[in-house]
């Protein structure tokens, strides 16, 4: 098993210094509501003695009353007080908890984008965004773990003062037993924490299999196929696996219980023992015998309570390690301390003996080159376009040129200055882009143009939608740019046509306005002649732009200044529409087959490309 990097003094401080930055409350709540519940502890041990020593010394009974009424004024103002504290601790708690989580979500959308393809990453991501789910996972439990283990300790410390002139051995014997009873109980909480994912396989399949049998998209199959009975078979079989889990684990509870209830009278039989021998022998009085056996009773619980809240803090910081893991990590960019982008209308991007593979915890990639020793000048202003067979690396050349992967060998260059020297952040302020699997959130229409929620320049929104030809559909619609987008979020959502996302898609890039334009196969879902309209859109409406345009339809980037045609990672070709077709290469060889399929009627994604 792999040690947490953070220890657990780490994962305390780490909870201290954040509540001590944001939420100071919890911190004075946590000793005031320890400090309240000893004394409240304390005065429970004393009043029934109290009260017999006052009956012992035949005081009136005005006398025994008074004691009395004193011990529950008190006892009723302290429980007072700390019911007040139990309601309004959790407020403080909760913010602490959201703060946290809000710190994980900020690093998992700025993090270097190679680590959003980590599963080490996504695996710590996930763990960290676990102990922030909800009120019973660590980052809030740990208050009142902490509280308690705080309660205990300065319980124990009373006890030990009023104690300490009995005999040693019995205070041994009292620990011993104490802490041989822990490690018994201990064990059906390992025992459980060790099987938890067993136990949770079987929920999940049971609950997996019931959703399934009363889900609309299987009721046709289960009735065509006659599944009903093969499905009933498979869920009684998990039932009686988890039932045999169960008897297991209630066998192993059974027994650790019938120890610890020995443990628990051989430990309270030898104070009982030992305070009737002082009774009968020395003179202890009734009241005292009362006092000094709370006190033994007590301090066993003392002596648990730590033990059990040590391992439930323990259990909680390996769970506060995980954020700090994923929180501190560090970054494979730049982000806060590179060089500003130069301030200029005038931007050339170059590729400088590339050589890149992707990284190997990327198991769905190959570890193999995809471009090798590569190298490419994107002049200002100048339209290029990248086309070649799947896999001869035309996503992945992009990816580098937006700087979301660096290369292996070799150099990106942003007008003769390597992009690892830039922050990071800024660098991608220079490019707008659509991708072929491009994101629309459920928003408004006037933010996902402009993808933000506040300081939006509605005149900008419509004279973007304007160019994409969409402007006079929204400005039908009921509400307008604020028509809500999708119906996730909002019932009255709308759901705009593959091509109205496009031309949405193309509005959203030409309001960013950056400097260079990248198209990454974002209209392959479209008929020929569509995309080919949409790429000329791009093309008019981008003048004086650097423009990348990636398709597997060679037609559709004839208006291109250049053509690479990629193949193996390398340049195969480079040049013109017109002086490619020429020349009689493979790019005219791929480019007669696409055309003689169009003319036949081919109405379908041409997928060699």
């Amino acid at each position: 098993m792999q040690h947490p990097t953070y220890s657990l003094f780490s994962n305390i401080r780490f909870m201290l210094q954040t509540a001590w930055k944001f939420q100071k409350s919890v911190l004075f709540l946590c000793l005031a509501t320890a400090s309240l519940t000893i004394a409240s502890n304390v005065m429970q041990l004393f009043l029934a003695p109290a009260l017999i020593a006052k009956i012992e010394s035949v005081s009136s009974p005005l006398s025994v009353l008074s004691t009395l009424i004193a011990f529950i004024s008190a006892l009723l103002f302290l429980n007072a007080l700390l019911a007040y504290l139990d309601q309004n601790t959790g407020f403080g708690r909760i913010n602490v908890r959201i703060y946290i989580f809000s710190l994980i979500n900020r690093k998992a959308c700025e993090t270097s984008f190679p680590n959003t393809l980590d599963p080490e990453v996504l695996n710590l991501q996930e763990k960290a965004r676990q102990a922030c789910a909800g009120n019973n996972q660590a980052t809030e439990t740990i208050w009142n773990t902490l509280t308690q283990l705080l309660i205990n300790l300065g319980g124990l410390l009373i006890y030990i003062l009023l104690l300490s002139s009995f005999n040693a051995f019995l205070l041994c014997a009292v620990l011993l037993t104490s802490i041989a009873g822990f490690v018994v109980s201990n064990r059906i909480h390992r025992w459980g924490y060790s099987h938890r994912q067993e136990e949770s396989s079987y929920y999940k399949k049971l609950d997996y299999l019931q959703y399934q049998t009363d889900s609309r998209t299987l009721a046709k199959d289960i009735r065509i196929f006659g599944m009903a009975s093969w499905l009933r078979q498979v869920y009684q079989s998990v039932l009686q696996a988890y039932e045999a889990f169960v008897n297991r684990r209630e066998r192993i509870y059974f027994w650790t219980c019938v120890v610890d209830a020995f443990l628990s009278l051989a430990r309270n039989g030898i104070a009982y023992l030992y305070l009737i021998n002082l009774t009968l022998n020395q003179g202890l009085s009734v009241s005292e015998f009362l006092l000094f056996f709370s006190a033994f009773t007590g301090f066993s619980t003392w002596i648990t309570g730590i033990l059990t809240e040590s391992g439930a803090v323990y259990k909680q910081g390996l769970d506060i390690a995980c954020i700090q893991e994923f929180l501190y990590r560090p970054e494979l960019f730049r982000f806060c301390n590179g060089r500003p982008i130069p301030q200029t209308t005038s931007y050339e991007l170059k590729l400088e003996n590339v050589t890149f593979s992707y990284p190997q915890s990327n198991c769905s990639q190959s570890e193999k080159p995809l471009l090798k020793n590569f190298s490419l000048t994107l002049h200002p202003g100048e339209k290029l376009a990248i086309v070649g067979l799947n896999g001869a690396g035309k996503t992945t050349l992009v990816k580098l040129l937006c700087g979301f992967y660096d290369p292996d060998q070799g150099r990106v260059l942003l007008n003769g200055i390597d992009i690892r020297e830039f922050n990071r952040q800024e660098y991608y302020r220079l490019f707008s882009a659509v991708f072929q699997d491009f994101s629309v959130l459920d928003t408004t229409l006037a933010e996902a143009v402009a993808q933000s929620a506040t300081s939006i320049d509605l005149n900008r929104v419509r004279k973007c939608l304007k160019q994409v030809e969409l402007l006079d559909f929204i400005e039908a619609l009921p509400k307008g740019l604020q028509t809500p987008l999708g119906k996730n979020v909002f019932y009255d959502g709308i759901t705009l046509s593959g091509g109205q996302l496009q031309r949405l898609m193309m509005a959203r890039a030409l309001y960013k306005n950056g400097p260079f334009l990248i198209l990454d196969e974002p209209t392959a879902a479209l008929d020929p002649l569509a995309e080919n309209d949409i790429y000329l859109k791009y093309n008019a409406m981008t003048h004086g732009k650097s423009s990348i345009f990636i398709s597997h339809r060679l037609a559709s980037t004839r208006f291109c200044d250049r053509i690479l045609f990629l193949q193996n990672g390398c340049i195969a070709e480079e040049g013109t529409h017109e002086t490619l077709l020429q020349r009689g290469g493979a790019y005219a060889q791929l480019f007669e087959i696409q055309a003689r399929y169009y003319q036949e009627g081919g109405n379908e994604t041409y997928e060699t490309l």
